[in-house]
């Protein structure tokens, strides 16, 4: 009642006009586009490249099964010697570890797995 009340209220008075607020955003929203960097890497476990060479290729392809072989056998040969079941754990998880690796030979070349969004049997990606 002294003259300074505005019709907002006594909370209000601190407060810029929103007109201020929504260009300070607006040049907020600019700066960060113009840092941001144009092309974001892609986070996927395994890229899919399709210009790798063939020598890289078969490189990744070979480690992939030859990385389900050792794993089966280091397995194996663990449970023997924790267990006492020699030479069965080995044989064993050492036949897992070739069916591991083959299947991520497969998975790494495109053969088997689906790629997230891809229906098996279409080709154009569509969900519907």
């Amino acid at each position: 009642m002294n003259g300074d009340d505005t019709k907002d209220g006594p909370g209000d008075a601190g407060k810029p006009p929103e007109g201020d607020l929504s260009a300070r955003l607006r040049r907020l929203e600019a700066q960060i586009e113009r840092k941001r960097p144009s092309a974001s890497p892609d986070t996927s476990a395994r890229p899919r490249d399709t210009d790798r060479t063939p020598l890289a290729q078969a490189m990744t392809l070979s480690t992939e099964f030859v990385a389900g072989v050792i794993a089966g056998g280091i397995l194996g040969w663990i449970v023997d010697h924790v267990f006492g079941t020699k030479p069965w754990g080995l044989v064993v998880l050492l036949l897992l570890g070739c069916v591991a690796g083959f299947y991520n030979v497969m998975r790494a070349s495109g053969f088997a797995g689906s790629r997230p969004g891809i229906r098996p049997g279409r080709r154009d990606g569509a969900d519907h």
